[in-house]
């Protein structure tokens, strides 16, 4: 079976930024921040509305990340609704 790397554009983490959580390039916004809202209802033209600096790209490019890593953003969404985020 051949493995597949994962690569994100869009998406990085830094030690010291959003404890070190996955951002958005360039900003300080989380992919869970992102992902809240979309799992909240939001749809991808509603969250560019909200985050106008970011593109219909980035959020899709969230999604994909999130369907790759979605224990750990459920993770992070659940203590950022919980206001136990680190």
């Amino acid at each position: 079976m051949q493995t597949v790397e994962q690569s994100y554009r869009y998406i990085t983490a830094a030690a010291g930024v959003r404890s070190g959580r996955p951002i958005l390039a360039g900003t300080r916004l989380g992919v869970h921040d992102v992902m809240g809202l979309l799992l909240k209802g939001a749809d991808v033209n509603g969250v560019v509305q909200s985050f106008p600096n970011l593109t219909r790209a980035q959020v899709y490019e969230c999604l994909a990340y999130y369907e790759d890593h979605k224990a750990e953003i459920d993770l992070a969404v659940a203590e950022q609704m919980a206001g136990t985020e680190a």
